[in-house]
């Protein structure tokens, strides 16, 4: 198990170099003692306790969790397609696909693209079949589909 962070995008000026260190180190290394946080950061555990604090109740880290092995390996074909929608029709094809089983995640968004679909399957004919599916959507103009062939956890700047 790799557990990981969820951290939001900074709205506030209110991060230091040491806070943006800090989630990095998180973003690393999730299950990190407040001890190995102190001294990698070459500061006392209570700042490390208080920072972690603050950063929670400032809502900039938003959650833990924990990443499995099943969810990395149940589905290892993983990509985003990106849909073009004709008409105010989102929010009805939105519910369709999250319907779908290899759906992970829907996105709205601005630009070119009308949704951003998260996807993940155990072959890459499923995935396949899956986007036939997804393009057959009465509403669907348009998509471009992008295979992820390796990821890393982002690290704060």
């Amino acid at each position: 198990m790799v557990p990981t962070m969820t951290v939001l995008k900074s709205r506030s000026t209110n991060m230091d170099n040491t806070d943006q260190r800090l989630i990095a180190e998180l973003r690393r290394d999730g299950r990190a003692s407040v001890m190995a946080l102190a001294e990698c950061l070459g500061v006392s555990r209570a700042t490390v306790r208080a920072r972690l604090a603050r950063l929670q109740q400032q809502g900039e880290i938003v959650g833990f969790t924990a990443i499995t092995r099943g969810d990395v390996a149940d589905a290892p074909v993983r990509g985003l397609m990106l849909i073009g929608i004709e008409g105010r029709g989102a929010e009805r094809i939105m519910a369709r696909l999250s319907g779908l089983a290899q759906v992970t995640a829907v996105h709205s968004t601005n630009g070119r693209w009308d949704l951003i679909v998260e996807l993940s399957a155990q072959s890459l004919a499923e995935l396949d079949k899956v986007l036939s599916r997804i393009r057959a959507l009465d509403g669907v103009t348009s998509s471009e589909t992008n295979l992820l062939l390796s990821s890393r956890r982002a690290r704060s700047r």
